[in-house]
C-alpha cells in the first residue's frame, strides 16, 4: 500500500488553535507597547513647558499663563504626536499643565500631568 502524504483536519485545526492562542498573547501586548511608545512624545512636551516656564520665571518673575507664546518664543509644541499640550490651571506663581489624548487609540491612555515644583502624575505613567 502507498501512504498519503498530507495534513489531516485534527493537525490543521491544533495549528490554527496555537496561533490564535499565540496572537490572542502578542496583539494586546504589541498595543499596550505602542501606547507607552506614543505617551513619550506627551512626556517629553511636558518636560519641555516645563523648563520654558521655569526660564520664563527666572527672566520674568512669574510663569506663562498662554501656551501659544510658549509655542512660539520658547518652542514648546501645543501638539505633540497623540496629545494637545493645555493648561489645566495657571497663575503667575503656580500652573498645571496637561498632555491630553486627541486620537482614539490614546484615549484609553489618559492624560499626563506636570506642575511647576516638578509633580508629575499619573506617577505609574511617567514611570514607564
Amino acid at each position: 500500500m502507498k501512504s498519503k502524504k498530507g495534513l489531516t483536519l485534527i493537525e490543521l485545526l491544533a495549528v490554527v488553535a496555537i496561533v490564535a492562542i499565540l496572537a490572542a498573547i502578542a496583539i494586546p501586548a504589541y498595543t499596550g507597547y505602542m501606547q507607552r511608545a506614543r505617551r513619550a512624545d506627551a512626556k517629553t512636551a511636558l518636560e519641555q513647558l516645563r523648563a520654558a516656564q521655569e526660564m520664563l520665571r527666572a527672566e520674568r518673575g512669574s510663569y506663562s499663563i498662554n501656551i501659544l507664546e510658549l509655542a512660539t518664543t520658547w518652542g514648546v509644541p501645543n501638539i505633540a504626536g497623540d496629545y494637545s499640550i493645555l493648561f489645566v490651571n495657571t497663575g503667575a506663581n503656580a500652573y498645571l499643565a496637561e498632555a491630553q489624548p486627541n486620537t482614539a487609540r490614546q484615549l484609553s491612555d489618559g492624560s499626563l500631568f506636570i506642575n511647576q515644583d516638578g509633580v508629575k502624575t499619573p506617577a505609574d505613567k511617567w514611570a514607564k
